[in-house]
């Protein structure tokens, strides 16, 4: 169980540069009182910012300083928990992070990201969501359970369940099941090449036992056979180059032919312009018997005249096309061999290309088996040493072999618990058992608050509130005043289960403005009632109604604005 024992904050918001203090765990009930904007809910401002580095409302983490001073916000907050004290402190301008226990500071090398994680998951044991879940209720900032998503829900209730632990273990054992497969590729590829090794040594010993002068014969003849190879590929590489210089030299022709080919399409587009203003002055000739320009008279002999010097001239337009097309063909066709010519000449150098690299490869044969050889005239015998090499190589490959079945048991094993650690695993009957129990609770409360329904959680986190009618209603279904008693018997719940688990048990309970929303009469009462029913319990209720509720709460804190600065007058 976490006890909160103390907070205090300055140049938090509207605070000056002087501590605003506060015992948590001083009285069993204080109500928190003052004007609009005096700074009553700066206390959970302070908590939360203090405990998580974000604020409780709204409000983006620039404009947390206050705006006057503008610097040294410090906000610091005590608490017990695993017979231990904590004393967890946070400041911005300058910035600060600091965790003491039992006023020993905790190791800071880690990053700040680490460092919360640290505070989060192995001291408070809940995070941001959760904590406001459980110690808060009632605020215009607050995000009440029912208005979260379906991941969010789950969270909160695998944090008040203590399983959140099997979401830790499960991303080990994915991190295991990952590093395992790296492992067995590496063993397997490592496998792969010691006996890649031990086939190559043996080999080579087996050949060594042959008979050297009768090898040294054969890798001679290898020689020789494969020098041949390269001769006759050498020659076949100056006969293709022969071959290309051949028609490289009627491709160099091309440009000559395009631009034949353009000139006669250039010239063919002047003859037919020729030919269409033939054509047209033929048309005008024909139809026409007086001239459009001067109006006069066109004689019937000038006409004629003139029709047939057009017509001669059309004629020979359209022979001269009849040339030009024919012409243009013949460049075309040469054009299209070029072409061909060029598709052959990078099939021959492609050839050429093969050729070389047979050549080199066939060098680098001859290299190897002329060491070879060299290795067999210098060596006789195989030394006891090869044999030796030999069977350590084997025993390697042995060994590898096992470790390699040993990584692909682990796999199995890791399978097997990622299998039961996912969310539909052991959380998940861990969540059944309890789905009962969490229903059961916050029907009771909704009963004391004076809400008779029958609200029900299923697996999957989805809210089913039937009526005394039994008609079945969603979260949102409901009045302002009917969702805050909903909230509070969910908060309720939610620490009975922390009890029960000792899991997110905390002393810490602040209600922000309950009483001045939407709660009618009978609602009023029966929180107090349900308030002043529970145990070990610091509540604080922050609210406008201090002169009704004051003689229901052992203490009062009362904030007031003095020259723009929040303070307490306790």
């Amino acid at each position: 169980m976490i006890i909160f024992r103390k907070v205090r904050w300055k140049n938090l918001l509207s605070t000056g540069n002087h501590f605003s203090e506060i015992d948590l765990d001083k009285t069993d009930k204080t109500l928190i009182v003052g004007s609009n904007g005096s700074g009553k809910s700066t206390l959970l401002d302070a908590l939360c910012f203090g405990l998580f580095g974000k604020p409780f409302r709204s409000i983006p983490k620039g404009n947390l300083t206050n705006s006057i001073n503008g610097k040294n916000l410090l906000v610091e907050v005590e608490f017990d928990t695993n017979n231990k004290s904590y004393k967890v402190i946070r400041g911005i301008k300058p910035n600060i992070f600091e965790i003491y226990i039992d006023d020993e500071l905790v190791d800071q090398e880690a990053a700040v990201r680490d460092y919360q994680e640290q505070l989060e998951k192995f001291v408070l044991k809940m995070n941001y969501k959760s904590f406001t879940q459980i110690v808060v209720l009632g605020s215009a900032s607050f995000t009440p359970f029912m208005q979260l998503s379906n991941k969010d829900r789950r969270d909160i209730i695998e944090d008040l369940l203590d399983i959140q632990i099997f979401s830790v273990m499960n991303k080990l054992t994915k991190d295991k099941l990952t590093s395992n497969k790296d492992m067995l590729n590496d063993k397997r590829h490592n496998i792969q090449l010691t006996q890649q090794q031990y086939n190559f040594e043996e080999k080579r010993i087996q050949d060594l036992k042959q008979n050297n002068d009768e090898k040294i014969k054969e890798y001679e003849t290898d020689i020789s056979t494969n020098e041949t190879n390269i001769s006759n590929l050498t020659k076949e590489i100056e006969n293709i180059g022969l071959q290309v210089s051949t028609l490289q030299e009627i491709v160099d022709k091309r440009i000559e032919t395009e631009k034949r080919v353009k000139q006669f399409n250039k010239l063919e587009s002047q003859i037919e312009t020729n030919l269409s203003k033939y054509k047209k002055d033929v048309d005008f000739f024909e139809h026409n018997d007086n001239c459009p320009t001067c109006r006069q008279h066109i004689e019937r002999a000038f006409k004629d005249g003139e029709i047939i010097t057009l017509k001669i001239k059309i004629n020979e337009c359209d022979h001269g096309l009849d040339e030009i097309d024919k012409k243009i063909l013949e460049e075309q066709t040469k054009l299209n061999e070029i072409s061909d010519k060029q598709k052959d000449i990078q099939k021959l150098q492609i050839k050429i290309a093969t050729n070389n690299t047979s050549i080199t490869e066939i060098n680098r044969y001859i290299a190897r088996v002329r060491k070879d050889i060299e290795e067999l005239q210098n060596k006789e015998t195989i030394s006891n040493e090869e044999e030796q090499k030999l069977k350590e190589l084997k025993q390697e490959i042995e060994t590898k072999e096992k470790e390699f079945k040993e990584l692909l048991d682990e796999k199995t094993y890791y399978e097997v618990a990622s299998s039961l650690l996912k969310d539909t695993g052991i959380k998940t009957r861990i969540i059944k058992q309890y789905l009962p129990v969490i229903n059961r609770l916050v029907n009771s409360y909704l009963g004391k608050l004076d809400f008779f329904v029958n609200f029900n959680l299923d697996e999957t986190f989805k809210e089913t509130i039937k009526s005394r009618f039994r008609d079945e209603f969603q979260y949102n279904n409901f009045s302002q005043g009917e969702k805050q008693r909903i909230d509070m018997a969910l908060m309720l719940t939610w620490r009975a289960v922390a009890r029960l688990k000792n899991s997110t048990n905390t002393n810490l309970l602040i209600l922000d403005e309950t009483f001045d929303s939407s709660l009618d009469a009978t609602g009023v009462d029966e929180l107090i009632k349900i308030l002043h029913s529970l145990d070990d319990v610091n509540i604080f209720v922050i609210s406008h109604k201090g002169d009704i509720l004051q003689d229901k709460f052992e203490s009062v804190i009362k904030f007031e604005k003095v020259k723009n600065f929040s303070r307490i007058i306790q």
